[in-house]
């Protein structure tokens, strides 16, 4: 693989809170996945560095972040939890925790821009718009990484650039894997 980013499940849960808020605290769990992916794509392009730093997968229904994905279906949390209740139905809601700290307000301004655009769509029209990224592949049935690598050059990243957002990305996680 790629580059990787670390994940921060904390700062996952604080996005994703801050979309749900926009929504009156609720809105279908594909809907919210896909606008994290969408945030997360952009600042990847404009900086070299996701807000969430989860690892991009294609899956049947289009690329989606992993470890959030898993977040939203059930897997054992604590910090996502805090921000964002498991799903009744095909929802999900805001849990309460107003803290956002984590987020710096180019992030938030992502947040709002993405959702701005698409926030709207019903869920299957946002499947449908992150099937037809450049990244996505079909996984038949199951899920295939995505390199952000990928993403970068099919939206004209030069191979300088995506050299050193790897590097600078690399750095972050030997720090992280350090100090954490």
């Amino acid at each position: 693989m790629g580059m990787q980013f670390v994940f921060n499940e904390r700062k996952a849960g604080q996005a994703a809170a801050w979309l749900l808020r926009r929504h009156d605290g609720v809105m279908p769990y594909l809907s919210l996945i896909k606008l994290l992916y969408l945030a997360d794509r952009r600042a990847l392009i404009e900086t070299g560095y996701p807000i969430t730093g989860d690892r991009p997968v294609s899956m049947p229904h289009g690329p989606v972040l992993s470890r959030v994905y898993g977040l939203v279906k059930g897997a054992n949390s604590t910090a996502w939890h805090e921000f964002v209740t498991p799903p009744d139905g095909w929802d999900v809601r805001a849990a309460g925790c107003e803290e956002i700290g984590k987020l710096s307000e180019y992030e938030t301004d992502i947040l709002d821009e993405v959702d701005e655009k698409f926030g709207s769509l019903h869920r299957w029209e946002l499947r449908n718009l992150t099937h037809a990224l450049p990244e996505w592949q079909d996984p038949r049935g199951s899920s295939v990484e995505i390199d952000p690598a990928v993403v970068l050059r099919a939206e004209g990243v030069s191979e300088e650039d995506i050299k050193e957002f790897a590097a600078q990305a690399e750095a972050i996680r030997a720090f992280e894997a350090i100090f954490r």
